[in-house]
Protein backbone atom coordinates (compact mmCIF):
# COMPACT_ATOMS: atom_id res chain seq x y z
CA UNK A 1 0.00 0.00 0.00
CA UNK A 2 1.30 3.46 -0.83
CA UNK A 3 1.35 5.94 1.72
CA UNK A 4 2.47 9.47 1.31
CA UNK A 5 2.81 12.02 4.56
CA UNK A 6 2.01 16.00 3.81
CA UNK A 7 2.48 18.80 5.76
CA UNK A 8 -0.93 21.11 5.20
CA UNK A 9 -1.94 24.09 4.74
CA UNK A 10 1.81 25.52 5.28
CA UNK A 11 4.60 26.02 2.63
CA UNK A 12 7.12 25.15 4.99
CA UNK A 13 7.91 21.53 6.61
CA UNK A 14 7.10 20.58 10.10
CA UNK A 15 4.47 22.87 9.94
CA UNK A 16 0.73 22.81 9.26
CA UNK A 17 -0.95 19.91 9.98
CA UNK A 18 0.18 16.62 9.04
CA UNK A 19 -1.56 13.91 7.02
CA UNK A 20 -1.12 10.67 6.18
CA UNK A 21 -2.72 9.95 2.55
CA UNK A 22 -2.82 5.61 1.60
CA UNK A 23 -4.04 5.51 -2.36
CA UNK A 24 -5.07 2.09 -2.87
CA UNK A 25 -6.85 -0.31 -5.48
CA UNK A 26 -9.68 -1.54 -3.29
CA UNK A 27 -10.85 -0.68 0.06
CA UNK A 28 -9.03 -2.10 3.19
CA UNK A 29 -10.78 -3.44 6.15
CA UNK A 30 -12.04 -1.00 8.33
CA UNK A 31 -9.57 -2.92 11.16
CA UNK A 32 -6.88 -2.13 8.54
CA UNK A 33 -7.69 1.43 7.53
CA UNK A 34 -8.08 2.05 11.94
CA UNK A 35 -4.84 0.01 12.59
CA UNK A 36 -2.96 1.92 10.17
CA UNK A 37 -4.72 5.22 12.04
CA UNK A 38 -3.12 4.29 14.95
CA UNK A 39 0.04 3.51 14.10
CA UNK A 40 0.39 6.88 12.37
CA UNK A 41 -0.44 8.76 15.38
CA UNK A 42 -1.49 11.76 13.18
CA UNK A 43 -4.77 13.43 13.75
CA UNK A 44 -5.71 12.22 9.89
CA UNK A 45 -5.16 9.23 7.97
CA UNK A 46 -6.96 9.64 4.63
CA UNK A 47 -7.66 6.54 1.94
CA UNK A 48 -8.54 6.83 -1.32
CA UNK A 49 -9.88 4.60 -4.06
CA UNK A 50 -10.62 5.76 -7.61
CA UNK A 51 -14.30 4.73 -8.45
CA UNK A 52 -16.20 5.35 -11.85
CA UNK A 53 -17.53 8.69 -10.78
CA UNK A 54 -14.17 9.54 -9.52
CA UNK A 55 -12.49 9.60 -6.29
CA UNK A 56 -13.61 8.03 -3.13
CA UNK A 57 -12.35 9.60 -0.20
CA UNK A 58 -12.39 8.66 3.52
CA UNK A 59 -10.86 9.75 6.76
CA UNK A 60 -9.32 7.86 10.01
CA UNK A 61 -7.82 9.36 13.39
CA UNK A 62 -6.59 7.45 16.08
CA UNK A 63 -9.84 7.08 17.87
CA UNK A 64 -12.17 6.32 14.78
CA UNK A 65 -13.25 7.09 11.55
CA UNK A 66 -14.51 11.14 11.03
CA UNK A 67 -17.07 11.84 8.72
CA UNK A 68 -15.39 15.04 7.46
CA UNK A 69 -11.56 16.63 7.51
CA UNK A 70 -10.30 19.50 6.01
CA UNK A 71 -6.33 19.16 5.86
CA UNK A 72 -6.73 15.86 4.80
CA UNK A 73 -8.16 16.30 1.86
CA UNK A 74 -5.75 18.54 1.26
CA UNK A 75 -2.77 16.61 1.59
CA UNK A 76 -4.73 13.71 -0.41
CA UNK A 77 -5.62 16.45 -3.79
CA UNK A 78 -1.96 17.77 -3.44
CA UNK A 79 -1.20 13.92 -3.88
CA UNK A 80 -3.25 12.92 -6.10
CA UNK A 81 -2.34 15.98 -8.60
CA UNK A 82 1.57 15.53 -8.09
CA UNK A 83 1.57 11.75 -8.84
CA UNK A 84 -1.83 10.42 -10.21
CA UNK A 85 -3.55 13.29 -12.29
CA UNK A 86 -0.54 15.86 -13.10
CA UNK A 87 -2.97 17.76 -15.88
CA UNK A 88 -6.29 18.00 -13.85
CA UNK A 89 -7.22 21.46 -13.07
CA UNK A 90 -9.86 20.12 -10.23
CA UNK A 91 -10.80 16.38 -8.14
CA UNK A 92 -14.03 15.55 -7.18
CA UNK A 93 -14.04 13.41 -3.99
CA UNK A 94 -17.23 11.53 -2.81
CA UNK A 95 -17.26 11.27 0.80
CA UNK A 96 -19.60 11.26 4.07
CA UNK A 97 -20.94 15.12 3.61
CA UNK A 98 -21.49 14.22 -0.16
CA UNK A 99 -19.19 15.80 -3.00
CA UNK A 100 -16.15 17.99 -2.36
CA UNK A 101 -14.07 19.44 -5.17
CA UNK A 102 -10.25 20.34 -4.48
CA UNK A 103 -8.94 23.09 -7.94
CA UNK A 104 -5.53 23.81 -8.20
CA UNK A 105 -4.41 27.38 -8.60
CA UNK A 106 -0.95 27.70 -8.44
CA UNK A 107 0.29 26.49 -5.16
CA UNK A 108 -2.96 26.79 -3.59
CA UNK A 109 -5.43 24.19 -3.66
CA UNK A 110 -9.05 25.31 -3.40
CA UNK A 111 -11.65 23.07 -1.50
CA UNK A 112 -15.65 23.56 -1.60
CA UNK A 113 -17.22 22.39 1.70
CA UNK A 114 -20.43 22.27 2.80
CA UNK A 115 -20.85 25.05 5.48
CA UNK A 116 -21.88 23.96 9.38
CA UNK A 117 -24.65 25.83 10.80
CA UNK A 118 -23.88 28.51 14.07
CA UNK A 119 -26.37 27.30 16.36
CA UNK A 120 -25.57 29.69 19.79
CA UNK A 121 -25.99 27.71 22.83
CA UNK A 122 -25.76 29.04 26.40
CA UNK A 123 -22.03 29.18 27.79
CA UNK A 124 -21.88 27.28 31.04
CA UNK A 125 -19.78 27.09 34.03
CA UNK A 126 -18.26 23.61 32.46
CA UNK A 127 -17.06 25.70 29.15
CA UNK A 128 -14.98 27.93 31.62
CA UNK A 129 -13.51 24.90 33.89
CA UNK A 130 -12.76 22.93 30.67
CA UNK A 131 -10.58 26.27 28.86
CA UNK A 132 -9.74 28.40 32.13
CA UNK A 133 -11.67 31.40 30.17
CA UNK A 134 -15.12 32.53 30.08
CA UNK A 135 -16.31 32.06 26.55
CA UNK A 136 -18.31 35.09 25.33
CA UNK A 137 -20.56 33.05 23.17
CA UNK A 138 -20.91 29.59 22.02
CA UNK A 139 -21.99 27.18 19.32
CA UNK A 140 -22.56 24.01 18.23
CA UNK A 141 -22.90 21.64 15.22
CA UNK A 142 -21.11 18.82 14.66
CA UNK A 143 -18.24 20.68 16.62
CA UNK A 144 -18.81 23.32 19.40
CA UNK A 145 -17.09 26.49 19.33
CA UNK A 146 -16.06 28.72 21.92
CA UNK A 147 -15.73 32.55 21.23
CA UNK A 148 -12.96 33.88 23.43
CA UNK A 149 -12.86 38.12 24.34
CA UNK A 150 -8.90 38.55 23.12
CA UNK A 151 -6.56 36.73 20.23
CA UNK A 152 -4.22 36.55 23.80
CA UNK A 153 -6.63 34.20 25.05
CA UNK A 154 -6.93 31.79 22.25
CA UNK A 155 -2.67 31.41 21.97
CA UNK A 156 -2.12 31.16 25.63
CA UNK A 157 -5.19 28.65 26.60
CA UNK A 158 -3.87 25.08 28.50
CA UNK A 159 -7.68 23.31 28.83
CA UNK A 160 -8.25 20.52 30.58
CA UNK A 161 -8.33 17.43 28.07
CA UNK A 162 -10.62 15.45 30.69
CA UNK A 163 -13.34 18.35 30.66
CA UNK A 164 -13.25 19.14 27.33
CA UNK A 165 -14.22 15.71 27.11
CA UNK A 166 -17.48 16.23 28.96
CA UNK A 167 -18.67 19.20 26.72
CA UNK A 168 -21.23 18.86 23.93
CA UNK A 169 -19.41 18.47 19.86
CA UNK A 170 -17.04 16.09 18.31
CA UNK A 171 -14.04 18.55 18.37
CA UNK A 172 -14.09 22.01 21.02
CA UNK A 173 -12.91 25.09 18.83
CA UNK A 174 -12.16 28.18 20.50
CA UNK A 175 -12.09 31.68 18.28
CA UNK A 176 -11.11 35.15 18.52
CA UNK A 177 -10.63 38.51 16.43
CA UNK A 178 -7.00 38.24 15.24
CA UNK A 179 -5.03 41.17 15.04
CA UNK A 180 -2.53 40.54 11.95
CA UNK A 181 -5.39 37.56 10.56
CA UNK A 182 -9.04 38.31 10.31
CA UNK A 183 -9.42 35.53 13.14
CA UNK A 184 -7.27 33.11 15.00
CA UNK A 185 -7.98 29.87 16.44
CA UNK A 186 -6.58 26.67 17.99
CA UNK A 187 -8.92 23.15 18.10
CA UNK A 188 -8.99 19.93 20.31
CA UNK A 189 -10.42 16.42 20.09
CA UNK A 190 -9.83 14.66 23.15
CA UNK A 191 -12.53 12.06 22.02
CA UNK A 192 -10.83 11.22 19.21
CA UNK A 193 -7.49 10.41 20.75
CA UNK A 194 -6.31 14.15 19.68
CA UNK A 195 -5.23 16.09 21.88
CA UNK A 196 -4.73 19.67 19.72
CA UNK A 197 -5.62 19.38 16.17
CA UNK A 198 -2.65 21.44 14.37
CA UNK A 199 -4.85 23.14 11.63
CA UNK A 200 -8.50 21.90 10.88
CA UNK A 201 -10.30 22.57 7.34
CA UNK A 202 -13.73 21.07 8.36
CA UNK A 203 -13.55 23.33 12.01
CA UNK A 204 -13.31 26.38 10.03
CA UNK A 205 -16.58 25.54 7.81
CA UNK A 206 -17.99 26.91 11.34
CA UNK A 207 -15.79 29.64 12.11
CA UNK A 208 -15.67 31.10 8.76
CA UNK A 209 -19.55 31.89 8.57
CA UNK A 210 -19.05 33.31 12.02
CA UNK A 211 -17.03 35.91 11.64
CA UNK A 212 -17.92 36.41 7.99
CA UNK A 213 -21.04 37.74 9.56
CA UNK A 214 -19.17 39.46 12.54
CA UNK A 215 -16.87 41.23 10.19
CA UNK A 216 -19.20 41.84 7.24
CA UNK A 217 -17.23 39.88 4.69
CA UNK A 218 -17.55 37.30 2.17
CA UNK A 219 -13.24 36.44 2.76
CA UNK A 220 -11.18 35.64 5.80
CA UNK A 221 -7.37 35.63 6.39
CA UNK A 222 -7.13 32.71 9.23
CA UNK A 223 -4.41 31.63 11.52
CA UNK A 224 -4.53 28.18 13.33
CA UNK A 225 -2.26 29.38 16.52
CA UNK A 226 -1.02 25.72 17.45
CA UNK A 227 2.34 24.87 18.05
CA UNK A 228 3.10 23.81 14.08
CA UNK A 229 0.75 26.73 13.44
CA UNK A 230 -1.07 27.37 9.79
CA UNK A 231 -2.73 29.45 7.41
CA UNK A 232 -6.06 29.27 5.52
CA UNK A 233 -7.84 31.64 3.64
CA UNK A 234 -11.83 31.19 3.59
CA UNK A 235 -14.47 32.46 1.26
CA UNK A 236 -18.31 31.73 2.05
CA UNK A 237 -20.52 31.28 -1.50
CA UNK A 238 -24.12 29.87 -1.99
CA UNK A 239 -24.21 28.20 1.25
CA UNK A 240 -20.50 26.71 0.92
CA UNK A 241 -17.54 27.52 2.03
CA UNK A 242 -13.98 27.78 -0.21
CA UNK A 243 -10.98 26.63 1.78
CA UNK A 244 -7.82 27.16 0.05
CA UNK A 245 -4.35 26.55 1.71
CA UNK A 246 -0.94 25.33 0.44
CA UNK A 247 0.98 21.97 1.27
CA UNK A 248 4.42 20.58 0.95
CA UNK A 249 5.52 16.75 0.81
CA UNK A 250 7.20 15.03 3.55
CA UNK A 251 7.73 11.62 2.61
CA UNK A 252 6.61 8.30 0.66
CA UNK A 253 6.12 4.91 1.51
CA UNK A 254 5.58 1.39 1.19
CA UNK A 255 3.94 0.16 3.41
CA UNK A 256 3.87 -3.64 4.49
CA UNK A 257 0.48 -4.52 5.25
Amino acid sequence: MKQYIVDAFTDQLFCGNQAAVCVVDEWPTDRLMQDIAKENRFSETAFVVREQQGWHLRWFTPGGEIDFCGHATLGTAFVLFRFYCPDAASIAFDTQVGRCSVERQGDLYVMDFPSYACTAVPVTDAMEAAIGVRPKEAYLDRDLMLVLPSEKDVRELHPDQGRLKELDGLLVAVTARGEKYDCVSRVFAPKLAIDEDPVTGSTHCMIAPYWCARLGKTELSCYQASERGGELRATLADGRVKIAGKAVLFAEAELSV
